[in-house]
C-alpha cells in the first residue's frame, strides 16, 4: 500500500488535470478579452455621428414605415 509508483502517478495526473483546467480558464479569459475590446471598438465606432446619407435613408425608411402603418389601419393618405 506504501507504493511510491502509486503516489508518483496520482501527483502527476493531478498536475496534467491542474495544467489542462488552467489552460482552458486562460484561454476563456483570453476569449472575453477579446469580447471586450470589440465591444468597446464598435463603441467608439458608434459614437461617430452619422453621416447626412445616413440620416437621410433613416428618414425614409421611417416615412415607409409611417406610410405601410396607415395603409394597414385603413387610412387614405
Amino acid at each position: 500500500m506504501q507504493d511510491p509508483t502509486l503516489y508518483l502517478t496520482i501527483a502527476l495526473a493531478g498536475l496534467a488535470g491542474l495544467s489542462i483546467v488552467t489552460m482552458a480558464t486562460l484561454r476563456g479569459w483570453t476569449g472575453w478579452l477579446e469580447l471586450k475590446r470589440a465591444e468597446l471598438g464598435q463603441r467608439s465606432e458608434a459614437s461617430a455621428p452619422p453621416s447626412a446619407a445616413a440620416r437621410i435613408e433613416v428618414a425614409d425608411l421611417k416615412e415607409r414605415i409611417r406610410k405601410l402603418e396607415a395603409i394597414a389601419a385603413g387610412v387614405d393618405l
